[in-house]
């Protein structure tokens, strides 16, 4: 079993690549069409660029690269309409909550959402462990491991996948 706060959390649900993932809810700030990002020059590659969200720059990472995946397909160009979703993610929202400094704003490309679910539900439908990841998953990236359905998702640690990001 997991520890206490993830037990109760509520999941969204989202495919990258062939990976099932989910972040808690209460760091999904939006789910956005995915946006045409405008390239930061000198900016590393798993950066797709900047989008402005209604007044605010947000950057917007690349879901595949960041967790060291294969392109599912060839990246479309941002004429030709990218498919899938961009998460609008919360980052630092337990530190500084009170005078909301701490709070970043960071982009999240996504190829499909799938669900919300509640970890830990009663129905049967949704487990979650304490395993530190799946094969070809880098393990600090993941706070557990869920089963919806039968199939297996990884509870990424939003945190450790996307605070380096940020600092480079």
């Amino acid at each position: 079993m997991t520890d206490g706060s993830l037990v109760s959390a509520r999941l969204l649900v989202f495919r990258v690549g062939t990976l099932a993932c989910a972040a808690e809810v209460d760091q999904v700030r939006e789910i956005l069409p995915r946006l045409p990002t405008t390239r930061i020059p000198g900016a590393p590659p798993v950066v797709a660029g900047l989008v402005n969200v209604r007044g605010t720059l947000v950057t917007v990472v690349e879901g595949w690269r960041a967790l060291g995946l294969p392109p599912l397909s060839p990246t479309p160009s941002p004429e030709a309409g990218a498919t899938g979703s961009t998460l609008i993610l919360e980052l630092g929202r337990g530190e500084d909550a009170g005078n909301g400094e701490g709070r970043k704003l960071l982009g999240f490309t996504v190829d499909e959402v799938l669900d919300m679910l509640t970890g830990g539900g009663g129905t049967g439908e949704t487990t979650l462990e304490d395993r530190k990841g799946l094969p070809g998953v880098d393990p600090i990236l993941v706070r557990a491991v869920g089963r919806r359905n039968g199939e297996l998702f990884i509870v990424l640690d939003v945190a450790a996948l996307l605070g380096p990001i940020l600092t480079s």
